[in-house]
């Protein structure tokens, strides 16, 4: 019980640091430092249908042993000098398991010379079926 206090109180604080003024640019790619030791994401650009967008199309690996939940994507489109030229967050639908993986869409993106996926945010959560907990 106590530890499942302690998680709120986290997730709660965690919560609070995160606020609406955080936005992405070309320096602030996620709002989870970590982000980047637990996930592994690949993509590709294919043209949607009107030929003046792209969509991203890929996976997120968890190489982390706990599930995440409520999982954002941040997809950026980049100029040739490394300047975002179109962002959109999306959720990602579902939980990315344990050791797993899940597929990702990102719909209409401008024509840039490259693109970068991120973990924008994520909560990990444990359980085993029979009720999750939401740690931060």
């Amino acid at each position: 019980m106590r530890a499942m206090v302690r998680a709120l109180v986290l997730a709660v604080m965690a919560a609070g640091c995160a606020t609406v003024e955080t936005t992405p640019s070309a320096s602030v790619t996620t709002l989870m430092p970590d982000s980047e030791r637990w996930f592994k994401l690949s993509w590709q650009a294919v043209p949607e249908k009107n030929g003046d967008q792209r969509r991203l199309r890929g996976y997120v690996v968890n190489t982390y042993g706990e599930a995440a939940a409520r999982v954002q994507l941040l997809a950026q489109a980049l100029d040739s000098s490394g300047a975002v030229v179109g962002q959109r967050v999306e959720w990602l639908p579902g939980v990315v398991p344990g050791f797993g993986r899940a597929y990702f869409e990102v719909p209409k993106m401008p024509k840039a010379d490259h693109y970068r996926v991120t973990v924008w945010s994520y909560e990990r959560i444990q359980g085993r079926g029979d009720g999750w907990v939401i740690l931060p």
